[in-house]
């Protein structure tokens, strides 16, 4: 497939996914309304992203496998060295592999099968369960919301879809694993996880792709749907190389009683813009955004979470932190909204910088919109540079500066840390370990 974005393009994806009529004419609208929406006027420069210069869909396999030995070996490679198939082995219920735009391997065990847990490729969900699937897509977050919203409805492809029957709690993680290997490429997954009436499941995606001289284009859509005393924990822990634009949007509703748990870390990407967001819909839904963004070397983590009251007796946490050194700038941006008809609410946001150095940049953007008396809200905010007499005192027991600085460093983000299962935690840790080499000096 060429290079740029045409009308030809986009039949052309919807063509080689034989998808129904109603699929194509939705990725036609994307189009039309990506070409009329204007670029995001608040952020990080956008400028050098050329949608032109862009390959928008390059399928790796002929189809998704379940056996890890039929996984071409070029691509197995790459994934081993990941410890995507370890991680399925040890201690996951499924997982499933992307690689450039389409998911190649995915596998749910049957424990969770059997229970009519349904863990497919997104494709394979509108094929297999198509009533179900155009329910809730495109239900929770709107093609016309925006530029990328947009784009990602027109060109989508690879990504999960998740659901998870009544009462049945997936208590092993399933994860994803997106990997873009080619230079100038763009990947637009679209994951839609439903959790019925009184469900719960943890999805745990990561991202990763090397590093090359133009730029790379990440725009996924993660729609989320939690029933009625459903819970549903959504971890990223995303590597990007620093060639990458990561402009992500994703979105949960939760109704009755239902509970959403955002866990976002950020370590990579030339550019970072990504805001999770819950919407609770029902009285008694609960909120929790727990995100951590690492802007090195010129990087910019402009990242956050929303969280919007639309019903009484909910109640939200956000926290976030962000560590930025050597010219990189790190960026907060929320907003907590309530609702006039939503009394009773209580809400809770933190916000902390951790400053490294001189030549790194912290800033914070919270928008707090109250529209009812009654609710308990609170919001607070914290820049700090790395305490001397802290690092000092650290080292004095020891340690190395860098050392030092890492311990400091890992105490700081230990909110999420400890959401995470104990094999991702020390993952996080030694990819911090990674980052403070030569962040001192």
């Amino acid at each position: 497939m060429n290079r740029g974005l045409t009308r030809d393009v986009v039949i052309a994806i919807s063509e080689t996914k034989q998808e129904p009529a109603w699929m194509m004419e939705f990725r036609l609208q994307g189009l039309e309304l990506f070409e009329k929406l204007p670029m995001p006027t608040f952020g990080p420069d956008l400028s050098e992203l050329k949608f032109d210069d862009l390959l928008y869909y390059l399928n790796p396999v002929d189809r998704a496998v379940s056996s890890w030995d039929q996984v071409p070996s070029e691509i197995k490679t790459t994934f081993e060295q990941l410890g995507v198939p370890q991680a399925e082995r040890q201690y996951l219920a499924g997982v499933g592999a992307q690689y450039e735009s389409e998911i190649v391997y995915k596998r749910l065990h049957e424990q969770w099968a059997s229970k009519g847990v349904v863990f497919a490729d997104i494709s394979d969900g509108l094929k297999d369960y198509p009533e179900l699937f155009r329910r809730y897509f495109g239900t929770v977050i709107q093609s016309s919301e925006h530029k990328f919203s947009a784009l990602n409805s027109a060109v989508w492809s690879g990504g999960s879809f998740v659901y998870v029957p009544p009462g049945v709690h997936v208590d092993m993680p399933l994860q994803a694993y997106f990997r873009m290997n080619t230079d100038r490429l763009g990947q637009f997954e679209r994951t839609l996880i439903i959790a019925d009436e009184g469900a719960s499941v943890h999805y745990v995606e990561g991202c990763s792709a090397p590093v090359y001289s133009a730029a790379s284009l990440h725009s996924a859509v993660v729609e989320v749907v939690a029933l009625a005393n459903a819970t549903v924990r959504y971890t990223t822990i995303q590597n990007w190389a620093p060639n990458v634009y990561n402009l992500v949007t994703k979105r949960a509703i939760a109704m009755r009683n239902a509970t959403v748990a955002w866990v976002d870390g950020n370590f990579g990407s030339k550019v970072t813009m990504k805001y999770p967001g819950i919407v609770l819909k029902e009285p008694g839904a609960k909120a929790e955004i727990i995100s951590i963004a690492r802007a090195h070397e010129g990087q910019i983590q402009d990242a956050g979470g929303k969280v919007i009251h639309l019903a009484p007796h909910t109640s939200s946490t956000i926290i976030s932190k962000s560590i930025s050194a050597r010219t990189g700038s790190a960026i907060y941006r929320g907003l907590l909204k309530v609702a006039p008809g939503a009394h009773d609410v209580v809400s809770r946001v933190r916000c902390d910088a951790l400053m490294l150095d001189s030549t790194c940049h912290a800033d914070a953007y919270p928008t707090v919109d109250i529209a009812n008396e009654s609710v308990d809200v609170g919001h607070e905010a914290s820049v700090n540079c790395l305490d001397e007499v802290q690092l000092f005192y650290v080292m004095s027991r020891g340690l190395s500066a860098t050392a030092a600085q890492t311990m400091i460093v890992t105490g700081f983000i230990a909110p999420l840390v400890d959401a995470l299962p104990m094999e991702y935690a020390v993952e996080i840790n030694r990819l911090i370990a990674a980052e403070m080499e030569g962040s001192i000096g």
